[in-house]
């Protein structure tokens, strides 16, 4: 077994306890969540973790205000947190009674919108934090062109990228779309047949990294487009998909005002297209929008405080990705090729934008 792979996350997540009663770190099931709280609490003197998804660990809750206040000293763990929002009133209470940070690491599945109803009453009180899959700067951080393809190809989930090959990868990842449709989706509440899903989630591998057409996709479903932007909605919520929006300013350029697509984890994009090696992927007609959406996520990882969107102009002029903060701009295009001139459209969006 490979050894602990230290995430980038881990100073932000520890100036969250220092600095804030709740921490909480949100993000997709299986993406290492659960591992990196384990190591983070080693550095803890006083801590405990209850997975929420355990009848026994379920059953020390049954009083949750006599549990936080017998461990008032403790850094409390809670995995698995959307199973039980109505704890949120109670760790309030606690964190106003004792007053002191570092009491609360929350693990959830769910994003801050699914589960905005039960933390209103932390407001002030909790940090949120974003984990993602394994970044490229996390298991290759000097550059090697090796780790990189094996990345791409089978994506940043943790069992997915330690597979012993690329086959067991692949059946890891059949095996994670199959019980995100089937189970996690209806454990969120959601109402929508896993197997309408399950149809609609390779349409949208089919339109990775192009401008999404709610209307094309309602036709080809035989929904309406509100009901494709509610799907979308929620798998944005579930951090499987990333939608890009477009530059907007007022400009003499006409410039394309729909937002891309894009499946965030590369792993699962393939799977989904069923490529299952890298030969396989050089062959198949998605290779240049996957390697955008791959750049994509590692550059946006870490560009947490940065505005991100997209600038493509009617005649074709386009950034593939323009990074805003204050008065400072930030221009990425995205090549899956050996050529590393860039493109006269990109050069004219430059000037343009005056990047």
């Amino acid at each position: 077994m490979q050894r602990y792979i230290e995430r980038q996350i881990l100073p932000r997540l520890a100036a969250g306890v220092r600095s804030m009663p709740i921490t909480a770190i949100l993000g997709p099931r299986q993406c290492g969540k659960s591992t990196l709280a384990k190591a983070f609490l080693q550095s803890i003197r006083r801590s405990l973790c209850l997975d929420l998804e355990k009848p026994s660990d379920l059953a020390r809750l049954r009083d949750p205000e006599v549990f936080f206040s017998s461990n008032s000293a403790a850094l409390i763990c809670l995995d698995e947190i959307q199973h039980a929002p109505g704890l949120f009133p109670v760790m309030r209470s606690s964190v106003d009674e004792t007053g002191r940070n570092g009491r609360f690491l929350l693990l959830g599945s769910a994003s801050p919108e699914l589960l905005r109803q039960g933390s209103e009453t932390l407001a002030g009180r909790i940090r949120w934090l974003e984990l993602t899959p394994f970044l490229l700067q996390e298991i290759a951080p000097d550059p090697d062109r090796t780790r990189t393809q094996s990345l791409w190809l089978r994506g940043g989930f943790p069992r997915s990228w330690l597979a012993s090959t690329n086959r067991e990868s692949h059946e890891w990842r059949q095996d994670f779309i199959r019980a995100f449709l089937e189970r996690d989706i209806p454990q969120l509440g959601v109402r929508i047949p896993a197997k309408t899903l399950e149809r609609f989630w390779p349409m949208c591998a089919y339109v990775h990294g192009q401008v999404f057409n709610s209307s094309l996709l309602a036709q080809s479903l035989g929904v309406s487009h509100h009901t494709i932007r509610s799907y979308m909605d929620l798998l944005q919520q579930t951090w499987m998909v990333r939608i890009l929006p477009p530059f907007s300013a007022n400009m003499k350029k006409r410039l394309i005002k729909s937002p891309k697509m894009f499946i965030r984890d590369s792993g699962i994009l393939h799977a989904l297209h069923g490529l299952q090696t890298f030969n396989d992927l050089l062959g198949h007609s998605v290779y240049g929008a996957s390697w955008e959406g791959f750049v994509l996520e590692n550059i946006l990882a870490l560009a947490t405080d940065w505005r991100a969107s997209y600038y493509r102009t009617s005649s074709g002029n386009e950034i593939d990705l323009l990074l805003e903060k204050g008065k400072h701009r930030i221009a990425v295009e995205c090549k899956a090729s050996s050529a590393r001139e860039s493109t006269r459209g990109f050069q004219q969006a430059l000037r343009d934008l005056d990047v």
